[in-house]
């Protein structure tokens, strides 16, 4: 029996490192200013799209891969007769999942499984590494699967957004519209349920909302035991490195990452965001 192969989008916003050394396939959704199209991770760095987004009128749009993105990577990774994971983000912020089923539905015959992880970023990514170990570890498809979907119902998600403009505009502010007009210096928490984007507190202060997320986690491995965790910024390193030193200073944990919020992701959360995700 052939092993098992692991595949995502570049919206799990994985440290390079952590894709090779696992060895994950990422299938890159796409930004578009104006005329031009980056496929991100290959053709534009996270800081060149930041600078291009900071000196943009309008807002770039995404794209997420077409079913023929997908049917290539699939028919390379099961041509050996390779079993493939392929694990992506929710089907409600994007079409990326829907395109990714047609590629499967595409090559009857081979073993590919297709999941919505309802989530995005590195909710997404920390499922993703999960199944990857697992298939490091020579687990069958079956373990892989599971191990996957048991990963998604453990893995919880805080972040903040300096303004809600980016996900209205966007179209992915899901159940958090009902902040829209909330005043300036009030910063909802938001997370994921049911794959969308839904407030979970508002506190004053972007400040008083990292510390209020760092309670949480806090609270969470006080009952639960050692966590891994992944800490996402998107082009606010200073404050990112700041928080991350609380963490890890203060924190019951096996594993920290610290990454950055991708294009696409960076597109809908807008410069600023900051997320913690762990389970």
């Amino acid at each position: 029996m052939g092993r098992v192969k692991i595949v995502t989008d570049s919206t799990a916003d994985l440290p390079s490192s952590l894709v090779n050394e696992l060895d994950i396939r990422v299938v890159p959704l796409k930004v578009v200013f104006g005329d031009m199209i980056y496929r991100e991770g290959l053709d534009i760095t996270v800081k060149e799209f930041y600078e291009k987004m900071a000196a943009s009128e309008q807002l770039p749009r995404t794209s997420q891969p077409s079913p023929g993105e997908f049917k290539d990577a699939y028919e390379e990774l099961t041509s050996d007769g390779s079993n493939v994971v392929s694990i992506h983000i929710s089907a409600r912020m994007s079409g990326t999942f829907q395109s990714a089923l047609m590629a499967k539905n595409s090559l009857p015959g081979r073993d590919i499984r297709v999941l919505d992880s309802k989530m995005v970023s590195m909710a997404l990514g920390l499922v993703v590494l999960a199944a990857a170990r697992a298939a490091r570890d020579g687990k069958s498809v079956d373990e892989v699967e599971r191990t996957a979907i048991e990963t998604m119902s453990k893995v919880k998600t805080y972040f903040v957004v300096d303004t809600l403009e980016n996900l209205a505009k966007g179209g992915r502010i899901g159940r958090a519209s009902a902040l829209l007009g909330t005043v300036l210096n009030v910063k909802p928490i938001l997370t994921f349920e049911d794959g969308f984007v839904t407030p979970f507190e508002r506190v004053r202060g972007k400040g008083k909302a990292l510390e209020r997320i760092f309670q949480l986690v806090k609270e969470y491995s006080q009952k639960k035991g050692p966590i891994r965790c992944a800490l996402v910024h998107a082009n606010a390193l200073d404050e990112a490195v700041k928080f991350h030193q609380k963490l890890v200073s203060e924190l019951n944990y096996s594993e920290h990452i610290i990454g950055e919020v991708g294009a696409v992701v960076g597109t809908h959360a807008g410069a600023g965001t900051i997320g913690l995700l762990f389970y």
